[in-house]
C-alpha cells in the first residue's frame, strides 16, 4: 500500500514529568497564533497556584514577538540542535512508533481521530507521562 497525498496534522502539547498530566491541542497549521492559544489552553488548565515550565526549542513561533505567554507559564529556550534535552520529544518518538507511523489515513477526519486516539491511549496516562517523559537530568540541575 502507498500513500502519495499528504494532509498535516500538528498535536502541540506539554506533560509534566513529575505529576504525568498532560495537555495537548491539534491544528491544522503551526503559527504563533496557535501557540497562543495552547498556551491559553494550557494556563487555563493549570490549578491554582501552580507555575508551569515550558521546555522547547527556538522555531520562529516560540520567539515572535506576537508571542504572549501567560503568567503562570514560564519559558526555557533549549540551544539550537538539541532536542534530545526536551522530554517531550520522547512522547513524540512514542507516538509516532506505537501509533500515528507506517499507517494510512483514509482522510482528514481519521488523521484526526488516530491523534486523539493516541493522545487519550497514552497522554491521559499519568504513569506512562512519567515513564516516557522522565527526565533525571532536570532533577539534578538544580544540586
Amino acid at each position: 500500500m502507498r500513500q502519495t497525498q499528504y494532509d498535516y496534522l500538528y498535536v502541540l502539547g506539554a506533560a509534566c514529568p513529575q505529576s504525568g498530566q498532560s495537555a495537548g491541542l491539534l491544528a491544522p497549521h503551526l503559527d504563533t497564533a496557535i501557540v497562543n492559544l495552547f498556551l491559553k489552553q494550557l494556563s487555563a488548565e493549570l490549578e491554582p497556584g501552580v507555575h508551569a515550565i515550558i521546555i522547547w526549542d527556538q522555531a520562529g513561533y516560540h520567539t515572535a514577538k506576537a508571542l504572549k505567554v501567560p503568567e503562570n507559564i514560564s519559558i526555557i529556550e533549549l540551544p539550537p540542535y538539541s532536542p534530545e534535552l526536551n522530554p517531550i520529544e520522547n512522547l513524540w518518538h512514542y507516538l509516532r512508533s506505537h501509533y500515528w507511523s507506517n499507517r494510512c489515513y483514509t482522510d482528514y477526519s481519521h488523521l484526526i481521530q488516530a491523534a486523539q486516539y493516541a493522545w487519550r491511549r497514552a497522554c491521559l496516562v499519568p504513569q506512562l507521562i512519567r515513564t516516557v517523559c522522565a527526565a533525571p537530568y532536570i532533577n539534578s540541575a538544580g544540586k
